[in-house]
């Protein structure tokens, strides 16, 4: 007779939309009733699932919680013949935590309470949540349910079960995991919601899966978020499990469906005879930023029920760019999702081919100048004919013209470029503003901006002008990462449109022609600002370790000076600017959007003694 434990464990990640109780609790009970059929007993949801993850200061309101648990208790009853860990805000005494309900045949086996709360980078979670005393158990009355919570052990299914609820599971000392394991655990299950960076499953993977599995001697399940939740932070969906130290399955990661399910048969009593799955998925950041942004794009425009996207094409780099990843969105979702659902959740009519969609989604508009030139103009219209987008071509000088003249007339001068350069350049970009939104209202779609990390790190950019637009695609990315990118894309995924543009260099084309401006004309060598942008602003180095740290680097000490000087002065009297850019997406271990990642007053000494001691430097 064998006796050993046996049981099927899954994991679902959901995509969810903060305060959407309907699309939240059916993605949820979609996925149990997709577990019970594939006969799992032990299933784990992602962190604050029925309310969403990003429901930001409504966590600090008594209501939310109130109805969450409400929604608890009706997710409670088709738990029958299944435990599921589902997470929800827990509101006790008028201070809230961060829980995950154990149902377990219709009944509520306990809520475990989250200890560790992250405060760093684009987490804010200590401004709703407080963290639960280790070890603390208590009992609690719910609408007349008698509940228990804190830190807890279950007993469910022959097995014991314990709870880390994300970044408890990277806390290091201060994990869960320990006391469980003093405890005899057999399987810890961790439901999160863990943002998407690049190369960031990898050191999930090994640091919280992997090592949690082998130190804790037992079964570790991790389920992630799914999609665009809130719109900033996107999430990979990752659900990876392991046992005692061996990774046995890992999903499909950044998968355009509401809900993904992952099962596995663990065996807990003869590990070696539980099955390793086969998993894939690139980590190739390239790759990574075309199906991040391609499902960020996807679940914004649906989400936010807009009919489509439209791009100020100008030939350059960074709007070619957002063109080709709505392109791309439009490609990777119809072919996981198939058409006639990838158009129901766009709310679209019926296409059956990827540039036909295109045609629908994203329109995109030339505005030129008399210092625009034919190459950008035939880039840019290449471009969009090659991916079957919308394209129409105006001039803008008429505008910028009558501008001009009234400020003439009222200053009784003519402007020049030698005394008015920045003022003639940023008319012509915000000339272009008001026609582009009224094609964007029109067409009931959304705006996107084009401008990219570098460029707020430095605000090479008008505002009201370049940075006109709801949604910043390419915020928080750095330009060298976009110029290579297009070269890959133009390669890899086929975009032979991005031949043109690939061969032109970075221009803002304000100036006119003859006086060849470039980007790195007006700022310094891209590769040489991001670098001083991740010691600076990612590090939070001063200007005297930066330039020590780049030296050797870049030899020539008087031209490196400069550029920190540069850097630092433009950075400090831009932060306005990057206080009114367009949301963003997060892609990396640094972000300038002053929402979610980083603080800097608008007004401020501008590092000027800092600066000063540049100069005593060899």
């Amino acid at each position: 007779m064998n006796n050993e434990r046996i049981l099927k464990i899954a994991g679902a990640t959901l995509n969810q939309i903060p305060l959407d109780w309907e699309n939240n609790t059916t993605n949820i009970l979609q996925a149990i009733e997709a577990a019970k059929k594939e006969g799992v007993k032990i299933l784990c949801l992602p962190e604050l699932c029925i309310t969403g993850y990003g429901c930001e200061d409504v966590f600090l309101s008594d209501w939310l919680s109130e109805k969450a648990f409400e929604k608890l208790l009706n997710i409670a009853r088709h738990c029958q013949h299944i435990t599921v860990s589902v997470g929800l805000p827990i509101r006790l005494e008028g201070i809230t935590y961060n829980g995950a309900a154990i149902l377990d045949d219709g009944k509520i086996l306990g809520i475990t309470l989250k200890q560790n709360l992250p405060r760093e980078g684009v987490h804010y979670e200590p401004r709703w949540f407080a963290p639960w005393p280790t070890g603390e158990k208590k009992q609690i009355s719910i609408n007349g349910h008698s509940i228990t919570v804190g830190d807890l052990m279950y007993h469910v299914h022959g097995i014991k079960a314990g709870i880390e609820i994300c970044e408890d599971g990277w806390a290091k000392e201060k994990r869960p995991g320990y006391s469980f394991k003093e405890q005899g655990v057999d399987l810890i299950l961790n439901g999160s919601a863990s943002h998407f960076a690049f190369a960031k499953n990898t050191e999930r993977e090994n640091q919280v899966v992997k090592q949690g599995s082998k130190e804790f001697d037992c079964t570790y399940v991790f389920v992630n978020h799914l999609g665009n939740e809130a719109g900033r932070m996107i999430y990979d969906g990752d659900i990876i499990m392991a046992q005692k130290g061996k990774i046995i399955a890992v999903n499909q990661r950044l998968s355009f469906k509401s809900f993904n399910l992952l099962s596995a048969q663990i065996n807990f009593d003869t590990p070696n005879k539980t099955t390793v799955q086969d998993f894939y998925g690139s980590t190739e950041k390239n790759e990574e930023f075309a199906a991040a942004a391609s499902l960020a794009l996807f679940d914004y425009l649906r989400k936010s029920k807009a009919k489509g996207f439209v791009i100020s094409l100008s030939g350059g780099a960074d709007s070619s760019c957002c063109a080709v990843l709505v392109a791309e969105m439009v490609r990777r979702a119809s072919r996981e999702l198939g058409w006639p659902v990838f158009c129901k959740k766009l709310s679209i009519p019926l296409v059956e081919n990827e540039k036909a969609a295109v045609k629908v989604l994203l329109t995109c508009a030339y505005q030129s100048t008399q210092n625009s030139s034919p190459a950008t103009f035939q880039a840019a219209k290449r471009l969009a004919d090659s991916m079957g987008a919308i394209f129409f071509h105006w001039s803008i000088d008429d505008e910028v013209k009558s501008y001009e003249s009234k400020i003439e007339n009222a200053l009784q001068r003519k402007l020049t470029w030698q005394q008015d350069d920045i003022a003639k350049q940023n008319i012509q970009a915000r000339a272009r503003s008001p026609i582009i939104w009224m094609l964007a209202n029109v067409s009931q779609s959304i705006l996107l901006t084009t401008s990219n990390r570098s460029e707020g790190d430095v605000g090479y950019a008008t505002m009201d002008g370049d940075t006109s637009g709801s949604l910043a695609p390419l915020a928080g990315v750095d330009k060298p990462f976009i110029l290579q990118w297009l070269k890959w894309a133009e390669k890899k995924l086929g975009y032979d449109g991005l031949t043109a543009v690939n061969n032109l260099q970075p221009t803002a084309e304000l100036r006119p022609q003859d006086r060849a401006q470039t980007d790195e004309k007006d700022l310094m060598p891209y590769p040489v600002l991001v670098d001083i942008e991740k010691l600076a602003i990612r590090d939070r180095r001063n200007p005297a370790d930066v330039y020590l740290l780049l030296s050797k680097k870049y030899p020539n000490p008087s031209e490196l000076k400069n550029h920190i000087k540069k850097f630092f002065r433009l950075w400090s009297v831009n932060q306005w600017k990057r206080e009114r850019l367009a949301p963003s997406f997060h892609f990396d271990d640094l972000n300038v959007d002053p929402r979610s990642w980083c603080r800097f007053p608008i007004l401020s000494g501008g590092f000027s003694e800092e600066l000063k001691e540049l100069d005593n430097l060899p």
